[in-house]
């Protein structure tokens, strides 16, 4: 059988429902429940322009923030606590256990540990800045 492999666009309607049909049925064979849900919280300035952003997707047990980003004038504003405060709220008490994500030195690792998020593992770079931190919060 010939198969080609291109690339696509996730957001593509049939590749979505491909994919949560069959990691809805790869847990059902497995006795997990999928419990899928994507994400995006976005925040406006008083004229709706887009000041930051939270997006990730829930699955199994785990919520996993994918990314968050917030405008240079927004910055240090309380604007970055907020968003993941909107993703926390959004999931607890809704089955899920715990809220991952991954970032990079440069990044915020100091950030989401004042938030209560606890490092998992570091990957280390030869450069600090690309050092990749895996965090954990418990829902």
């Amino acid at each position: 059988m010939d198969l080609v492999i291109k690339r696509v666009n996730e957001a593509d309607e049939a590749v979505g429902d491909f994919i949560h049909v069959e990691f809805t049925r790869y847990g059902e064979q497995n006795d997990v429940v999928l419990n899928y849900d994507e994400y995006c919280f976005a925040a406006e300035d008083g004229e709706g322009n887009i000041v930051g952003a939270i997006t990730g997707r829930a699955y199994y047990n785990e919520v996993h923030i994918g990314d968050l980003i917030v405008a240079e004038s927004h910055r240090r504003s309380g604007l970055g606590k907020r968003l993941v405060g909107a993703v926390e709220d959004c999931y607890r008490g809704k089955g899920y256990d715990v809220i991952t994500l991954t970032t990079f030195g440069f990044q915020a690792p100091e950030f989401y540990k004042k938030l209560g998020y606890t490092v998992e593992f570091i990957r280390s770079s030869a450069d600090p800045k690309l050092t990749k931190y895996f965090l954990k919060k418990a829902l």
